[in-house]
């Protein structure tokens, strides 16, 4: 038996395919333009894939940016008069207490919002507050500072 050797192996029939030999003459069957059409850049030279014929492309036709902000926009934290519930909070409310208690993430105004019941009497120094959710803690016996910072 013949030990099999490198130079022994091929593909097998039908993997492997010849390459196409372009402009060989014009009676061949790509010949004379090579399947680049007739005239133009692309029949020239290479044209990269992003380029729109001449036009102003895309990546310049949208803009980098959208108008300006509101600089004078309020933006506030929402905490749920249920969360308030939830945390079993109870006494003075600050801010900072909230804070704490992982109801707010970041720095900033709070505002409390109306969703959810609350039976606990709450003392509350916030930012803002909606009216449903000030007439919420008021009806369960709390009452509602607004503080400016």
């Amino acid at each position: 038996m013949k030990k099999l050797r490198f130079h022994h192996l091929k593909p097998t029939p039908g993997s492997t395919k010849q390459k196409l030999r372009k402009g060989r003459g014009e009676s061949g069957k790509r010949g004379k333009t090579a399947g680049r059409g007739t005239k133009g850049t692309g029949a020239r030279k290479t044209v990269p894939a992003y380029f729109e014929g001449g036009q102003i492309p895309l990546y310049r036709r949208i803009p980098k940016v959208r108008g300006i902000g509101n600089a004078a926009k309020m933006s506030y934290v929402v905490v749920n008069v249920s969360e308030l519930e939830e945390k079993n909070l109870e006494g003075e409310v600050t801010p900072d207490i909230l804070r704490e208690m992982g109801l707010t993430r970041k720095k900033g105004l709070v505002k409390i919002l109306g969703d959810g019941e609350i039976t606990k009497k709450i003392d509350l120094k916030i930012h803002a507050i909606s009216e449903v959710a000030k007439s919420k803690i008021e009806s369960a016996g709390g009452t509602v500072e607004i503080i400016n910072e």
